[in-house]
């Protein structure tokens, strides 16, 4: 059971260590930004995750008066 423990415990530290290299052992290391709007080839294709996507949605949208929103509704129906 403790080898078990202490086998375990080697291996965790050893795949958080080559898990974290750059951020360990270079100056200024980060992690990479994996982030669907981190990545310059997905930036080229216009693809932007789904919050970014919602906002510049938000920012375009004009805003309706009542008697437009009532028009929008009536011509609809």
């Amino acid at each position: 059971m403790l080898y078990t423990i202490i086998i375990s415990s080697v291996l965790l530290l050893a795949a958080v260590l080559m898990l974290g290299v750059q951020v360990f052992f270079v100056k200024g290391g980060k992690f990479p930004n994996i982030h669907i709007g981190g990545i310059q080839a997905l930036k080229d294709k216009g693809v932007n995750c789904a919050t970014t996507q919602d906002r510049d949605a938000r920012k375009k949208s004009k805003r309706m008066n009542t008697n437009e929103l009532k028009n929008e509704i009536t011509d609809n129906y």
